[in-house]
């Protein structure tokens, strides 16, 4: 999957920590051993496991990050271009296994089910993790794919043909959508990142 250098995504993902910590501490402390508690606990191992991947998080914690990166580690920066010379939100190629992304649809599907009024101004729990999961699941285009996943090494500068600058405006267009829509002034900011 492709996932961008996007600070509304990561902040979405990002927020999505509290509330699953939240209710697994409530199953826990009510002491029932519950199919709840389990998916939950499952979906939480699997968030953690994706955020390791993302790259906003591999920049905020370079200082720790060892010379060599570990198999599975999010992809080196590297700065991404149009034909024109434009620099773009660059996107990473990642590899998140089927039962992670299972745990967390389950969890989707679980809280979706049970979703309570939020509190005002914020949007329902169940709606920031669809979002979530709809870029998440979101199909890259295979040719802008195969580019970025060649092409990235660190410190890197990849320029985008033109072919597949067309296949990124479209696949960015969706993921502006899915994380921003609903809220105008969002979305125009939100779409300023990456047109």
């Amino acid at each position: 999957m492709l996932v961008p250098d996007d600070p509304v995504f990561y902040a979405k993902f990002q927020s999505l920590e509290e509330p699953l910590l939240r209710h697994l501490y409530g199953l826990h402390h009510a002491g029932a051993d519950s199919d709840e508690e389990r998916v939950i606990a499952d979906a939480y191992d699997s968030w953690v496991q994706v955020l390791l991947k993302l790259p906003l998080w591999a920049r905020w914690h370079t200082e720790d990050a060892p010379a060599v990166p570990a198999p599975g580690a999010p992809p080196p920066r590297y700065t991404l271009y149009s034909v024109r010379g434009d620099e773009l939100t660059s996107l990473y190629p990642i590899e998140v296994s089927a039962a992670d992304l299972g745990h967390l649809t389950a969890c989707l599907d679980l809280f979706a089910g049970a979703d309570t009024e939020p509190p005002e101004g914020e949007e329902p729990l169940s709606d920031v993790f669809r979002r979530v999961m709809d870029v998440l699941l979101l199909p890259p285009p295979s040719g802008l794919l195969n580019i970025l996943r060649f092409a990235v090494a660190p410190g890197a500068a990849v320029t985008l043909p033109a072919e597949h600058e067309r296949e990124y405006q479209r696949f960015c267009e969706e993921i502006v959508t899915i994380l921003s829509s609903g809220d105008t002034f969002a979305y125009r900011s939100h779409r300023a990142m990456y047109l």
